[in-house]
């Protein structure tokens, strides 16, 4: 069985409050196999075998802007355990290297597995975090409701501005760029994942 392993380890965590629970919480939403969970410390993993799942939970991620992120693409031992972090194989061993690179890489996020099409997915994702990197607090603001299905229209009239100041942020923001970025993280994590399997 392939899968993604996400190892994520908090950034500064000895200058900082601990924020595994709300990353917790925010994860959450996130449709696993195995759900995310402390393993030790400021450190926590989850086990996804859907690539559509990859985009939002890199997105909650990238947004906190205090995690090292780790993705590691592979097979696991069967049984896998009912707790993410009891889990063995390639991905966790890859997971585990790539946290550990995340922490000096660009964007702190790298991805790791036996297939060049890892390396792919990476750059996409690298790219991706880019344009989040650029998202001021309105941005963001204007993204989220645009991501619940509302119009730009609907957008203004919900935040009492401009349908103009809707389109202003939303370029800003890169909300179409985004948009494209999450269907090529999850075509690039189906490839990866196929490729593994092979």
């Amino acid at each position: 069985m392939t899968v993604l392993v996400l190892t994520i380890d908090q950034r500064d965590s000895r200058r900082g409050r601990d924020q595994v629970p709300a990353a917790l919480e925010l994860l959450d939403e996130v449709p696993v196999l195995r759900p995310f969970e402390r393993t030790a410390g400021d450190e926590l993993q989850g086990v996804l075998e859907d690539p559509a799942a990859l985009p939002p939970a890199v997105e909650l991620l990238l947004r906190a802007r205090t995690w090292s992120i780790g993705i590691g693409i592979g097979a696991v031992d069967l049984p896998l355990p009912p707790h993410a972090r009891a889990g063995a194989g390639a991905a966790y061993l890859h997971a585990r290297a790539a946290v550990t690179a995340a922490k000096t890489s660009p964007w702190h996020l790298r991805v790791a597995g036996d297939d060049p099409a890892a390396r792919q997915l990476e750059s996409a994702l690298w790219l991706w975090a880019a344009v989040l990197a650029r998202r001021t607090a309105r941005g963001w603001e204007v993204a989220d409701l645009v991501d619940t299905g509302l119009s730009y229209d609907e957008t203004a009239r919900t935040l009492g501005i401009s349908q103009s100041a809707v389109s202003q942020r939303a370029q800003a923001a890169g909300i179409v760029e985004g948009r494209r970025a999450r269907e090529l993280v999850t075509h690039l994590a189906t490839a990866a994942l196929q490729q593994e399997t092979r």
